[in-house]
């Protein structure tokens, strides 16, 4: 495995640092790389997982290719050779973890759509019979397929968690025409993106999108149906009633929650099993969904 990335440095340039992605700013281009950290219950964690920001972006790539005939998005070349000069001299750290994207402005709202009942649309569904103000039969066991998928936005929080808003309060962030397109655009990606999914043996349950508008164009941006945005299931275990198995991030969180620590920072170093349990989730959601080995 190559060495972990937990940051990057570039000369010369500022990152604005997120919990996974270092952006830099190039002027009418941004430079999006993905390191190896892991947030969990929004804590990084100190501990990094090898590869990790090389799968997440080549499985963007990959994602990005596929849904190319539903919707536009930022990507500008992965591909190091056609980058600026100035990072070509960081071939070393970049190459395949980092995109060269256009930039946009992204609208204030997480665009989550659910196939599935889980996490806290669950919750709130137990709690109400609903998720973001869309009411739900009664009589649903968690995990349960929904009816249809559903599209339930969320505040983006600067810090600690986003809160699930309804449609009507999406639009009166976005305007109502701004809203109904994410709206139908988020539904059409998770629709081709799950059916193709499911025959690669994964149910995708939800999953979080980014949107943006540049030149006058709505395009898809950041990270797309990762394991990160996304929770995966391998659709030969899957049973309702009970939490499933996943590629995602949850089986750190069940090795979290099995500690006494409080969930604020900082958070626990991760011994060499979870590293590397965690590691080949992310591997194996990429080799099922691309059909390729991830080298």
């Amino acid at each position: 495995m190559r060495p972990v990335v937990r940051e990057t440095c570039l000369e010369g340039l500022t990152a604005r640092r997120g919990k996974v992605r270092d952006v830099y700013d190039l002027g009418k281009r941004i430079l999006i790389v993905a390191t190896d950290r892991i947030s969990a219950y929004d804590v990084v964690m100190p501990t990094g997982i090898p590869d990790k920001g090389r799968i997440l972006t080549q499985l963007s790539l990959w994602w990005f290719e596929y849904l190319s005939d539903v919707t536009a998005n930022h990507v500008v070349t992965c591909d190091m050779g056609r980058m600026p000069q100035a990072l070509r001299a960081h071939a070393d750290v970049l190459e395949g973890r980092s995109m060269l994207c256009r930039k946009a402005d992204v609208f204030p709202v997480e665009c989550v759509v659910r196939g599935y009942l889980a996490g806290s649309g669950w919750r709130e569904y137990e709690a109400e019979g609903t998720i973001s103000g869309t009411r739900l039969p009664k009589g649903l066991a968690q995990c349960d397929p929904l009816p249809e998928p559903i599209f339930t936005p969320a505040t983006k929080a600067e810090s600690g968690h986003d809160e699930n808003i309804s449609f009507d309060q999406a639009a009166g962030i976005l305007g109502k025409k701004t809203a109904t397109t994410l709206r139908d655009r988020s539904l059409a990606v998770y629709r081709k993106a799950a059916d193709y999914a499911r025959e690669r043996g994964i149910l995708i349950a939800d999953t979080k999108f980014e949107w943006g508008e540049a030149d006058g164009q709505i395009i898809l941006v950041d990270e797309v149906l990762t394991p990160d945005s996304s929770r995966f299931w391998p659709a030969d275990s899957y049973e309702p009633g009970h939490d499933q198995p996943s590629f995602d991030k949850q089986y750190l969180r069940n090795w979290l929650d099995t500690l006494d620590w409080n969930k604020t920072p900082p958070g626990p170093k991760l011994p060499d099993d979870i590293v590397s349990n965690t590691r080949a989730r992310y591997v194996e959601a990429y080799e099922r969904l691309t059909g390729k080995r991830f080298e």
